[in-house]
């Protein structure tokens, strides 16, 4: 007689869930390892195989955001808050339009450690969600305020060291150097790490299961290579396609999550490809536009507005703790909400 599953739902469940963490962690170990691997020798070119990844992790992760305004009750949610969901973003990108053509090209330097500073905080936010929502759906409770705490420490010193080290993100120009604070930001991250394995554990052996401990190691030590690695590809570039693979798996799952139809399902999928590719095409485009005219740079500046946007609408539909965001995603992925 053949074994019959006890607990069938269960297993239904568990399948995806499992599939979802394991490609994060394939997804940020592996960008993490390979840009380190695939990093080209000082003053060369990033191969085809890496300029391709960093396509995807940057410009086609940052269009890929746009598929929400396709999803009727995404839409309007977004209209009945036209602040945050319409206002800002359009503002954002018309303000850095106006900047990109005003600004000469060495003092516009100052504005992108700023935007910098902005992105990778961004990156780490990204992360906290991640461990929170694989705690949550490993049964594990929500992170406490101490492991909360030592993620976002962690991309802060992070995100310090790289700009006490802007050759890391191969600015030039008039940029202050403060490399003598790097290895005080290599310290404090150290702590910061220190201190998020101590609170982890610090969980009964039962809230701190293998799923759970590795997203939350791999959020707490994100920033690492940017301590080890001088070549900013080995330092950075990991951080790109880690942050934007990540983005582009939650969003395909969340594409084709959900109640309906194989079809729609299907279609959703769809929509979300063409709108990465086609979308990310033109922002990657207008990202090579920093050194041309007034006009070139009007674009470039529109580019960096764009993914600005992307911070303040992101920030807003990702926020688990509300109610619609997170009633949407329980909706589309019920196995990574409880």
């Amino acid at each position: 007689m053949a074994a019959v599953d006890p607990f069938p739902h269960t297993a239904r469940r568990d399948a995806p869930r499992d599939a979802w963490l394991c490609g994060m962690l394939l997804l940020t170990l592996g960008s993490l390892v390979g840009a380190v691997l695939a990093a080209p020798a000082a003053g060369a070119h990033a191969g085809a195989g890496l300029g391709a990844l960093l396509f995807l992790g940057s410009s086609v992760h940052v269009a890929s955001s746009a598929w929400f305004c396709t999803v009727p009750e995404v839409r309007r949610f977004m209209v009945a808050r036209r602040g945050r969901y319409v206002v800002a973003p359009v503002a954002l990108v018309a303000v850095m339009a106006v900047l990109g053509a005003a600004v000469p090209p060495g003092p516009f330097t100052l504005l992108l450690l700023a935007f910098f500073a902005w992105q990778f905080f961004h990156f780490q936010k990204q992360n906290l969600g991640l461990a929170a929502l694989a705690s949550s759906a490993y049964g594990a409770g929500p992170l406490r305020r101490g492991e909360r705490v030592a993620i976002t420490a962690a991309g802060v010193c992070g995100t310090a060291g790289l700009l006490f080290h802007p050759a890391l993100l191969q600015l030039g120009g008039p940029v202050p150097h403060l490399d003598g604070l790097f290895p005080v930001a290599a310290g404090l991250f150290a702590v910061a790490v220190g201190y998020g394995a101590t609170q982890l554990l610090r969980r009964p052996r039962a809230a701190r299961p293998w799923q759970v401990t590795a997203l939350f190691c791999a959020a707490l030590g994100f920033f690492l290579p940017v301590f080890l690695f001088s070549s900013p590809y080995a330092a950075v570039a990991g951080l790109t396609m880690a942050h934007g693979l990540q983005y582009l798996l939650m969003m395909g799952m969340v594409a084709a999550g959900g109640a309906g139809g194989r079809i729609p399902r299907l279609i959703s999928l769809a929509l979300l490809l063409n709108i990465g590719l086609l979308l990310g095409l033109v922002l990657g485009l207008a990202s090579h536009l920093h050194s041309g005219g007034p006009a070139e740079r009007a674009l470039y500046g529109a580019y960096l507005g764009g993914v600005m946007a992307h911070f303040v609408v992101d920030a807003g539909l990702w926020r688990l703790r509300d109610e619609f965001p997170r009633g949407f995603l329980r909706e589309r992925l019920p196995y990574l909400l409880r």
